[in-house]
C-alpha cells in the first residue's frame, strides 16, 4: 500500500477503464446468445419444478441475483450455497428442476464435488463458464460461454468483467423466458405486491377511499354556507352534492368555491345546487386506483367521487389520497 497522494484524474482515468472494458466484455456476449442459449431456455421453460441456482463466492453472488430476477419474473427459482449443499442442502434439488451452475473457471471444487448427486438425480444442468473447456461445461447439459478477453481489475485477477457477463447472460435468460410465458405487468405486480408497479396494479379505488360518514355530502336544496362547513370538515376539497333519492346530481370543489367567490352569491340563502358542477367525474369502487389517477389528470381535477350502480356516490378520494398509498 502507497502513501502516496491520489491523483484525482487518475481516478476518473481508470474508472472510465473499467466501464470500457466491461462495456466491451457485454458487447462481445451478444455474439454467445446462440443455439446453446436457445437450449438453455428451452430446458427452462419446461421445468416442472424449479431453477436452483449454484455458484462459489462472486458468482454466487451474481447467482443469487440471478435467482431472484428469474423467480421475480414468472421462473420459480432459488439459490443455494455450494458449500451448504454437500453438507445437506442438496436435499432441495429435486428430479423435476433444473441446476443453473456459475464458475468463471470452470473447476471450483465445491461445484465439482456435487456433480455426480447431480448427475444421479438426472438434473438437466446448465452452466455458466468462461471456459468451455472446463469440467463444469463438460459435465453440463448445455454450457453457456460468459468468457471475457480480460478483466477490469489492472492485475487481471479480481472478478469484474467476467461477473458483470454472467449477470447480464442471466438477464437475457431471465427476459426470454418472460417474454415467451407471456408474463404480464399484472403478473409482475402480484410478484412485487410492496413495490410501486404492484400498488398501481393491485390497489383499487375501494381500498383508498373515504367510506360512510367520511365521504362530504349534502342535499341540493342545502344553503352553500353549510356545504362550505361539510367540505371543511370531511377534508376532500369538494363535497357530493345529492338530489332527493340518494344519487349524484353534482359536486361542488375549491375550484367551483373560488368562481363562487368572484360573483356577488348569497352564501347562505343560496342552494348549493345553482353553484355546483352538475354530475362531475366518478369511478367505480371496483375499478383500479392507477384508473382513478388517469381520470384526474386528464380532467385537471383533484377530487372523484366513488358511485354505485345507481349513481348513488358510494365514497370519495382526492389526489392526496393516492399520493399516500403510492399510486402517484
Amino acid at each position: 500500500m502507497s502513501n502516496l497522494k491520489p491523483d484525482l484524474k487518475q481516478f476518473i482515468e481508470r474508472g472510465r477503464q473499467v466501464v470500457e472494458i466491461e462495456i466491451n466484455a457485454v458487447q462481445a456476449l451478444a455474439g454467445k446468445i446462440n443455439d446453446n442459449f436457445a437450449q438453455a431456455c428451452e430446458l427452462l421453460l419446461t421445468c416442472e419444478g424449479r431453477v436452483v441456482v449454484i455458484g462459489m463466492g462472486k458468482s454466487g453472488h451474481i447467482g443469487s441475483k440471478i435467482a431472484a430476477t428469474l423467480a421475480s419474473t414468472g421462473s420459480p427459482a432459488f439459490f443455494v450455497h455450494p458449500g451448504e449443499a454437500s453438507h445437506g442442502d442438496l436435499g432441495m434439488i429435486t428430479p423435476k428442476d433444473v441446476v443453473l451452475a456459475l464458475s468463471n473457471s470452470g473447476e471450483t471444487s465445491e461445484l465439482i464435488s456435487i456433480l455426480p448427486v447431480i448427475k444421479r438425480l438426472n438434473v438437466p444442468l446448465i452452466s455458466m463458464t468462461g471456459k468451455t473447456d472446463s469440467t463444469l461445461a463438460r459435465f453440463a447439459t448445455v454450457n453457456l460461454d460468459t468468457s471475457v478477453e480480460k478483466e477490469a481489475c489492472p492485475l487481471n485477477l479480481a472478478p469484474t468483467a467476467s461477473t458483470t457477463v454472467s449477470l447480464v447472460m442471466g438477464d437475457a435468460l431471465a427476459v426470454a423466458l418472460l417474454q415467451a410465458r407471456g408474463f404480464t405487468e399484472d403478473d409482475f405486480a402480484l410478484s412485487h405486491p410492496g413495490g410501486s408497479l404492484g400498488r398501481r396494479l393491485l390497489l383499487k379505488v375501494d381500498d383508498i377511499m373515504h367510506k360512510g360518514d367520511r365521504i362530504p355530502l349534502v342535499q341540493q336544496n342545502t344553503g352553500i354556507d353549510k356545504a362550505l362547513v361539510e367540505m371543511t370538515a370531511k377534508r376532500l376539497g369538494m363535497t357530493c352534492i345529492i338530489d332527493k333519492n340518494g344519487k349524484l346530481a353534482g359536486i361542488y370543489t375549491d375550484g367551483d368555491l373560488r368562481r363562487t367567490l368572484a360573483s356577488n352569491i348569497d352564501f347562505r340563502n343560496t342552494p348549493i345546487s345553482q353553484v355546483m358542477t352538475p354530475g362531475g367525474k366518478t369511478i367505480k369502487a371496483n375499478r383500479l386506483a392507477a384508473e382513478a389517477l388517469q381520470i384526474m389528470q386528464q380532467n385537471a381535477i383533484n377530487a372523484l367521487v366513488v358511485t354505485d350502480n345507481e349513481n348513488k356516490p358510494v365514497g370519495a378520494l382526492n389526489m392526496h389520497d393516492l399520493l399516500i398509498a403510492g399510486v402517484v
